[in-house]
């Protein structure tokens, strides 16, 4: 079906197959979800590599089109890659099954018993951009959580995706699920995501995954609700009593690991009392890394390889070798700092003072806050739920990395035995 008058048909056809679909997963057996999830990452491992040369074509297009090299970062496939894939497939069959668990249970003195249970949400929309990771990420999720998918990936990742998108199906047709469980829209044309927005009836929740444009353009016209952040303005912040070797070592990581992911640092953040003896050493990790260092007129004199910061770097995600540096005084100064340039992504302490590691961690109001590790472990990966299909800044319902359990919501059973209401 090609021509932009035909997107909304389309679309819709994929919205009631999912909706069946849906109807189908809520009540599937853990062991069938399992099955999939299983043979899925099996035929990864089999299409290696039919994946790397779709995803060859991926990067050659992307080169030509002078992507950056944060972004073909994320575009990149690998046997690594591949691989890690397919065992994030395995670490979501691992994973308790939410649905149909009991949250809590009581008695009422007229003898109803009442059961909170988790129940699907329905269907889960993912708009995204460059990772062709995604794809298997949320399908696998929405899978575990009984959810269909409707997967509109970008245009840089097209054929990536729809070879990944064949295992998926591989794993679904082997475990007798329905196929259009996980759908993976087939067009680049824009116009989808402009029906996926208003698809109410199809669709329960959209998550968006990419840069701030599409987040922001998704945040406004989209009439589904979202689980979503639109920026990772993280900090580190290297208090007074941070052990210099750790602060160095953490720093560099946080920032240059992967330079390209919502967790990566944009902003660090030094105590005025330790930078003199602390920052160049953290400095010289992070040229030696390959990154630009932006700092304040105070930092700048303390490293001249520290090039002048403008007020717009406290505010900027960079996704790219580059972070602004900023002096300030104490716990209370930094956390003042977070609270008006951060996004209430991730953000984290370097120290080894427990109570003023407590006191950041209970007044960074961000979805992650970490003490003495990585931004970059802000991950739902890393957080043992196997994968995320995203991290959600918002405090309704899902909040931090969203994975199975974030994908569910509650139902109440109410069992009784002719109990009618005064």
């Amino acid at each position: 079906m090609d021509g932009q008058s035909n997107i909304p048909i389309l679309m819709r056809e994929i919205g009631e197959n999912a909706r069946s679909a849906a109807a189908q997963l809520a009540i599937a057996s853990t062991a069938s979800k399992n099955k999939a999830l299983l043979e899925m990452a099996a035929s990864l491992r089999r299409r290696a590599n039919h994946i790397l040369s779709e995803n060859a074509k991926d990067i050659e297009a992307g080169e030509s089109k002078g992507l950056s090299g944060a972004l073909l970062d994320r575009l990149l496939l690998n046997e690594e890659r591949i691989e890690g894939v397919a065992k994030g497939l395995e670490a979501i069959a691992e994973l308790n099954d939410p649905i149909g668990a009991i949250d809590s249970a009581w008695d009422r003195p007229n003898g109803l018993h009442i059961e909170r249970v988790r129940v699907p949400l329905g269907v889960i929309g993912v708009i995204y951009e460059s990772r062709p990771n995604v794809t298997a990420d949320a399908g696998g999720l929405c899978l575990k959580s009984g959810n269909a998918s409707i997967l509109r990936g970008g245009s840089e990742s097209y054929h990536s995706s729809r070879a990944i998108m064949e295992s998926l199906s591989e794993g679904l047709n082997a475990a007798g699920l329905p196929e259009h469980a996980i759908q993976l829209v087939p067009t680049t044309d824009r116009a989808a995501v402009g029906e996926m927005l208003k698809m109410t009836d199809y669709i329960d929740v959209i998550v968006p995954r990419g840069g701030k444009s599409l987040i922001q353009r998704v945040t406004d016209d989209s009439k589904v609700p979202l689980f979503k952040h639109l920026e990772g303005i993280n900090h580190t912040y290297v208090h007074a009593a941070a052990d210099p070797v750790m602060a160095r070592e953490v720093v560099v990581n946080a920032k240059m690991r992967r330079t390209g992911i919502c967790g990566a640092t944009e902003t660090l953040l030094i105590d005025r009392t330790v930078a003199p003896q602390q920052l160049s050493n953290i400095v010289d990790g992070l040229i030696e890394a390959g990154c630009e260092v932006r700092g304040d007129s105070e930092s700048q004199s303390l490293d001249p390889r520290i090039v002048a910061a403008s007020d717009a770097d406290w505010d900027t995600e960079y996704l790219d070798s580059i972070i602004a540096v900023k002096q300030v005084d104490g716990v209370d100064d930094a956390v003042r700092f977070i609270r008006k340039h951060g996004s209430d992504h991730t953000d984290a302490i370097i120290t080894g003072d427990a109570a003023v590691a407590e006191t950041f961690l209970n007044t960074v109001d961000s979805a992650i806050v970490l003490w003495n590790a990585s931004t970059q472990f802000a991950d739902g990966g890393e957080f043992g739920m196997g994968a995320e299909i995203g991290i959600s800044t918002g405090k309704l319902h899902a909040r931090g990395p969203v994975g199975v359990e974030q994908l569910t919501s509650m139902k109440y059973i109410v069992r009784g035995a002719g109990q009618t209401r005064p």
